[in-house]
């Protein structure tokens, strides 16, 4: 089985995704990351040609984006 650069860098990139999305009650940093791995995740879902993934995944950076703008003007 031959492991490609592109899925290293997809499964790095879920990962840090689940690990961001577990923590994010933590506090505000963690929806930051979580959102900035929403994006990275976007960009593997284009490289590998999963078009509906990639757009999913920025809608939901961009509603991570949201929550972490939300959770600063509350502070």
């Amino acid at each position: 089985m031959i492991v490609t650069l592109l899925t290293l860098y997809g499964s790095s990139v879920l990962t840090a995704m689940m690990i961001f999305y577990i923590l994010e009650s933590k506090s505000y940093k963690y929806t930051l990351l979580f959102a900035i791995a929403c994006l990275f995740s976007s960009s593997y879902g284009f490289l590998s040609g999963v078009y509906p993934f990639g757009v999913i995944e920025f809608v939901w950076g961009i509603f991570a984006f949201n929550r972490f703008r939300n959770k600063m003007l509350k502070k």
